[in-house]
């Protein structure tokens, strides 16, 4: 321990380096970045392959199979699903939790390469993403206005989105509720047979004089000159001008038989800003870019703009994320400083002003010192990085305080404050070491927790991690030098004299107050250790079997009061994107006379604001993104606006909404989730409307239940006679163009106007009046024998239309989810639907499994349970290295028995469900908070047992419990004060001067804060009882074994006498 003389000795050198720590920790903690919620890294990649027109049936058989068979060879491959749907297959991978994202996204490239020569070549160019949850918008900028033209909104929109994207913090700004440009050559069918034109010929007059020529260079022996043939069309009047025929009496050009003009493609989805239809721009922020930042700054670049736009355009901020990510921070800080007073008031009032302000300076040093690893790995300041600070601060002054305690009690016996912190600190050296090291076991196996929940839950453990390296340092280094500098010795009165010799010497149980208290009933329990022994496991078991009687069930994730909600609604029919919108905007109409809100943002068309095509049902039209009004603004919370919008939305004939609350971890999707797969389409889609029948019938408690089968609806096949046809000189292309020509359209070709940065489409088609399905009995078409009727060799009927068409890992799956109310456990409803399933009339050849929430509750189950048995068991080498006894390493790991079924007492008292993920991260984490008294306890045992070998075993154990009381309160109070106001479900701020019961912040984290406060409250009552007392069993065992073997003796000699 020479280091601590050293350091004492230089202690300009330590304090030195002391400053330089808290200004490194300082400058991380202004520059580290901010945001609401992790960048949790789902490892998941999608794959989207489109092909214009083509059908859900033969998306699958064409386009999504040979990309499996692809992608399913991929290393690392978790899964495979599969969306075939009209006109694009979408292929979403995802990966094991090993995966690495540049590796993948390769790996997938390689994989699609291979797979486009097995696809149709008429189809697109494969798009490859990967999800992040930094990709999703942190603001909405929407560009709206009754009477601006939708070119003028398109310009503004497009122009700021280049703006934005500038912005180092933007990865995207995406466009949303516009058309994309066209120009579109309307024909005039009259005038092509008037001059004899064929389709043919009026698709490669464009195709072949719209080509991008390399003609070379040329050398003429006095120089060598580049030639060029500007081939390329780049305006409007170069297409009007291009020739179709040409004969002796003229040339027939484009302008002659079609009406050019550059308009927009025909609307396929609309947004609206707080009612008015909009163009929007999705803001999406890098990885690790702060969220304040980045949405100030666009916030003040669109405000700049904004004054050179026409007076009525309308700018509005949807969607915003920075004022509750701020809201967020500021209440987290908040109860972190509350805290941080609390703590300073207990420590304080225990070791007086002086050695509890040397305790309290631990606090902003170990915060500050834990930002410069945070910055180190990169991490961004989130609520799991704050609360683990929240959680550290109560455990971090426990070191200090043990340092600080004793070398306090060592002045008081006459030693110089260099000399007492010196002998503290070597007295205190192994125990703080051990009981730091035990608290890190127990969240160390928390860093391998796989997946997404893995990659969300980390950020707290490491965050713990950097906290006590900071706190460690702190008690074992600076606290000592600082002590021994400014620490006055102690010159007690009589009392306080006589106090401290009758814990070093004297009777303890004559004591007075706490201690004496304690100390007497400390001796009656250790003179009766079996009574005390079997007092304890009935109070143990008594709590486990009430609780086995009335608990509340099983939760993943605990809910919290929302800020925001998302509305989805679903409809089914052949709609068109105007119907959709109209019936969008009648729900609009319902939830704008609810009120409630401060912003609502409308998107139409099946896209939602989720990370996958697979979140929204299959008939899902349109959604609404809505931030609620302040909360001190309105008289309800959250669940009551979602409750008032199902209400106000539940009587529109044809129309089904789902209300769904923002999910309080990681993206998983609906909390029921029950996934057929098979081969039988028909005898999925029958199976799974049974299922959603009986669970809208027979289960209570359930909302938003839907499902992913195939939308009813109907669509026209064209049926081509081919032997006809080719009697006639035609074709199924001929056929199909000319029927195209009727639709959307025949894309000719592109080209890039001096004001566009993307190409746009060229697109010959029928006028208006002369599109519709009704047109095909008139339509003629162009052949080799002339032109004949379509008419004569095509039929058309209408057909059932199946939109979608899902697969996962080559079967073909349909989901049946919903979600629960407040008063329901999903587990409860799982396990009502398994035992229904068991004697439902399921068809053979249909596999059933539970998916969403309920498989990642006991993923997360399973992890925690194996991370709690790693835990102690880490604990147990740590102890049994230490004390090099396997009886005080049991004793010691006994606490967490206590405090487990202190956490369960919690739960009764509070009327809470058991979260797998809160109150399961709670009890490990108390796994290794609860054990530091004991590691206290009994190393002082243990010294005193060396030091005064001549003293009785139960004055040793009575003593020692007389010692270690106050450090142990201190301790313990420390650890709950922090966290009590949480584990209340109370936000408390001193500086905003603002409490608040049943916030958002604080309602997510009361089940992992109560859990530690009720178990280290319980904990450590009883083991200031129980573990002196166990200290004593193995003298009253050899006694006994003593005993018998004498009276075994006795017997024998007796015996042998009586002979």
């Amino acid at each position: 321990m020479k280091f601590i003389h050293v350091a004492i000795n230089r202690s300009r050198t330590t304090l030195s380096i002391m400053v330089v720590l808290i200004l490194m920790g300082w400058t991380a903690y202004s520059n580290i970045p901010l945001e609401s919620n992790p960048d949790v890294s789902v490892p998941v990649v999608v794959v989207i392959v489109p092909h214009e027109g083509i059908s859900p049936e033969d998306s699958e058989r064409l386009l999504a199979k040979p990309m499996e068979l692809e992608l399913r060879a991929i290393e690392g491959v978790k899964e495979i699903s599969a969306s075939a749907g009209e006109g694009s297959a979408v292929l979403i991978i995802e990966f094991d939790v090993s995966f690495e994202s540049n590796q993948a996204i390769s790996d997938v490239r390689e994989a699609v390469d291979k797979a486009k020569a097995k696809i149709p070549s008429t189809a697109e160019e494969p798009i490859i993403n990967e999800i992040r949850a930094a990709e999703f918008p942190v603001v909405v900028v929407s560009f709206a206005g009754n009477d601006v033209p939708e070119r003028t909104l398109y310009n503004i929109a497009r122009k700021m989105r280049d703006k934005l994207e500038t912005i180092p913090g933007v990865l995207s700004a995406d466009l949303q509720g516009h058309r994309e440009e066209l120009l579109e050559a309307v024909v005039d069918p009259a005038q092509l047979e008037t001059y004899g034109i064929t389709n043919n010929e009026l698709f490669n007059a464009v195709s072949s004089n719209n080509r991008l020529i390399a003609a070379g260079a040329m050398d003429t022996g006095k120089g060598s000159f580049s030639v060029k043939v500007p081939g390329l069309l780049e305006s409007g009047r170069d297409v009007l001008d291009l020739p179709i025929k040409a004969s002796a009496d003229g040339v027939i050009t484009l302008s002659n038989v079609t009406e050019v003009r550059r308009t927009f493609k025909d609307a396929v989805n609309f947004t609206r800003a707080n009612s008015q239809t909009s163009i929007s721009l999705e803001i999406s922020k890098r990885k690790n870019a702060n969220l304040i930042d980045t949405v100030d700054e666009v916030r003040r670049i669109v405000n700049e703009e904004a004054v050179n736009f026409p007076v009525s355009v309308n700018v509005r901020f949807m969607n915003d994320q920075a004022p509750s990510t701020l809201e967020q921070v500021n209440t987290l800080e908040g109860n972190i400083t509350t805290a941080m007073l609390l703590v300073l008031v207990v420590v304080v009032a225990a070791v007086g002003l002086r050695s509890g302000i040397l305790v309290a300076l631990g606090i902003p040093f170990s915060f500050l010192f834990s930002f410069i690893i945070l910055s180190y790995l990169d991490y961004t300041y989130n609520m799991m990085v704050m609360f683990g600070m929240l959680l550290g601060l109560g455990m971090l002054v426990d070191g200090a305080i043990v340092i600080i305690e004793y070398a306090d009690r060592k002045m008081t016996e006459g030693l110089s404050p260099t000399e007492a912190y010196i002998d503290s600190t070597k007295r205190m050296f192994w125990p703080v070491l051990a009981s730091t090291a035990t608290t890190l076991a127990a969240f160390l196996p928390l860093l391998f927790w796989p997946g997404v929940m893995g990659d969300f839950m980390k950020y707290l453990p490491v965050t713990v991690f950097a906290v006590m390296a900071g706190a460690l340092l702190y008690a074992l280094l600076f606290a000592p030098v600082l002590g021994a500098l400014f620490s006055k010795p102690i010159k007690a009165d009589k009392k306080t004299k006589h106090y401290y010799d009758t814990l070093e010497s004297g009777d303890t149980t004559t004591l007075g107050g706490i201690t004496g208290t304690y100390a007497r009933v400390l001796r009656f329990a250790v003179d009766h250790a079996f009574l005390t022994l079997f007092i304890t496991f009935v109070v143990l078991y008594s709590i486990i079997s009430l609780y086995a009687a009335n608990n509340r069930g099983v939760v993943l994730f605990t809910d919290r009061d929302p800020d925001f909600t998302q509305v989805l609604v679903s409809s089914q029919g052949n709609f068109s994107a105007a119907e959709i919108r109209d019936i969008v905007v009648d729900v609009e109409n319902k939830l704008v006379d609810a009120g409630h809100f401060k912003t609502m943002y409308t998107r139409t068309g099946p896209q939602g604001f989720s990370s996958s095509s697979s979140s929204t049902a299959s008939d899902n039209i349109g959604s609404f993104f809505i931030e609620f009004s302040d909360r001190r603004d309105r008289d309800i919370d959250g669940y009551e606006i979602n409750d008032l919008y199902r209400q106000v939305t539940s009587d529109i004939p044809g129309v089904r909404i789902d209300v769904i609350n923002p999910e309080p971890g990681p993206p998983i999707g609906k909390e029921i989730q029950i996934q057929l797969s098979g081969q039988n389409i028909n005898s999925m889609i029958t199976t799974s409307r049974m299922i959603k029948k009986y669970m809208e019938e027979n289960v209570e408690g359930l909302v938003g239940i839907d499902d992913t089968t195939p939308v009813p609806g109907i669509e026209w096949e064209i049926k081509v006679d081919r032997a006809r046809a080719a009697m006639l000189g035609a074709d199924v292309t001929v056929a199909g163009t000319a029927v195209q020509l009727l639709t959307n359209g025949v894309m000719i070709g592109q080209y890039r106007p001096d004001d566009a940065e993307e190409e746009v489409d060229i697109r010959i088609r029928y006028p208006v009046d002369e599109r519709g399905i009704h047109q095909l009995d008139q339509l003629r078409v162009n052949t080799i024998n002339g032109q004949v009727p379509l008419s004569s060799f095509v039929t058309r009927a209408p057909k059932a239309k199946v939109s979608s068409i899902s697969r996962l890992d080559g079967k073909r799956v349909m989901l049946v989810r919903a979600n629960t109310t407040d008063e329901v456990v999903p587990a409860a409803v799982v396990e009502q639907m398994v035992e229904w399933l068991k004697t439902a009339n399921i068809p053979a050849g249909i596999d059933i499994q539970f998916r969403g929430s309920n498989e990642e509750q006991q993923a997360s189950a399973s992890f925690v349970g194996t991370a709690f048995i790693l835990a102690l068991l880490l604990m147990a080498i740590l102890l049994v290295t230490q004390f090099n006894n396997f009886y005080q390493s049991a004793l010691i790991l006994s606490a967490v028995i206590m405090s487990t079924v202190g956490v369960l007492l919690g739960l009764i008292i509070f009327d809470q469900t058991f979260s797998t993920v809160m109150t399961g991260v709670g009890i490990v984490a108390l796994a290794g908070i609860i054990v530091n008294n004991n590691i206290v306890l009994i190393d002082t045992y243990n010294y005193l047992r060396i030091e005064h070998k001549d003293w009785h075993i139960k004055d040793v154990i009575v003593r020692t419990g007389a010692q270690r009381l106050r450090p142990v309160f201190l301790t313990t109070f420390t650890t709950g004060f922090g966290l009590l106001p949480m584990a209340l479900g109370t936000s408390v701020d001193v500086f905003s001067r603002n409490i608040e019961f049943g916030g958002p912040v604080a309602s997510f984290w009361t089940h992992l804060a109560s859990a530690i406060v009720s178990g280290l409250t319980f904990a450590t009552l009883l083991t200031l009882i129980v573990t002196p007392a166990m200290l004593i069993m193995p003298y009253h065992l050899r006694a006994l074994i003593k005993k018998i073997k004498e009276r075994t003796l006795f017997k024998k000699s007796g015996d042998a006498s009586a002979l």
